[in-house]
């Protein structure tokens, strides 16, 4: 794997970090190779129970490398174009996918398919002072790496068209306020905080976890009967687990329950 991205693992929840930190982990054509093949190993690992995605410095990520990018289309290169279908597709792709939670450490800046990561991942956590802007109306191109589908149902279509056509910057207590961020932390803070809170999740009931996203993920394209007989095979699912009886048992002897994922 590249030194553009690292991945560590650490009892049952991993890490992704994007490491350009002197370009603010902008997206290289390297660097979207190497998270795609981190999330992969990650999808994988029988280890990994959580996720924490990050970038180290002063910022998350911005985006689409522009510098690379100018590059290509000097030289009528097509991949500027295709990168979306071979990189970011396939990427938002597999992390929506993970059947475990995931969680957005955004340590700093989070600018258009950074903003788009961090949207397609469950929970996101974002440092006080960090800034946050779609970005992608400002260089003359639509939006990518999914966020014309998480962001409306993040912060309402509305909004989310706003974000989009103005492309201004806005603030982790902004994100707060509409929904894009479940917290806000001080910037040393984030990553502990998105660790502790995955180490948490990680020890939870993975299979329950698993089908609460997929009912979400469906239940957000399909009317409330199709919601409801996909909330049926779910539950019987996650009901033939050992973790839901296992937790049956402790409640009625009012003790903890312990999951082993199931």
């Amino acid at each position: 794997m590249s030194d553009a991205v690292l991945l560590d693992v650490t009892g049952a929840v991993a890490t992704i970090t994007l490491n350009r930190p002197d370009s603010m982990n902008s997206l290289t054509l390297e660097a979207k190779l190497a998270l795609r093949e981190a999330v992969d190993a990650v999808t994988t690992d029988a280890r990994v129970r959580a996720l924490v995605l990050t970038g180290s410095g002063r910022a998350f990520c911005v985006g689409q490398d522009l510098r690379e990018h100018a590059a290509l289309l000097a030289a009528d290169d097509p991949a500027p174009l295709s990168t979306v279908r071979d990189h970011y597709n396939p990427i938002v792709t597999s992390l929506a996918a993970l059947a475990f939670p995931t969680i957005a450490a955004i340590n700093g800046t989070a600018a258009g398919a950074g903003l788009g990561l961090a949207c397609a991942l469950d929970l996101r956590i974002g440092a006080v002072g960090s800034r946050y802007t779609t970005a992608f109306a400002g260089i003359g191109l639509t939006a990518d790496s999914g966020l014309s589908w998480t962001l409306p149902r993040l912060v309402g279509a509305g909004r989310a068209t706003a974000l989009l056509l103005l492309a201004e910057p806005f603030s982790a207590e902004q994100g707060l306020e509409m929904g894009l961020l479940n917290m806000a932390v001080q910037p040393e803070q984030v990553l502990p905080a998105a660790q502790e809170l995955a180490a948490r999740l990680a020890a939870g009931p993975t299979t329950a976890y698993a089908c609460l996203k997929q009912s979400v993920a469906y239940a957000s394209q399909s009317t409330l009967v199709e919601a409801l007989v996909k909330e049926d095979e779910l539950q019987a699912r996650a009901g033939a687990t050992l973790d839901h009886a296992a937790a049956v048992e402790a409640f009625l002897a009012k003790q903890l329950p312990v999951f082993t994922g199931h």
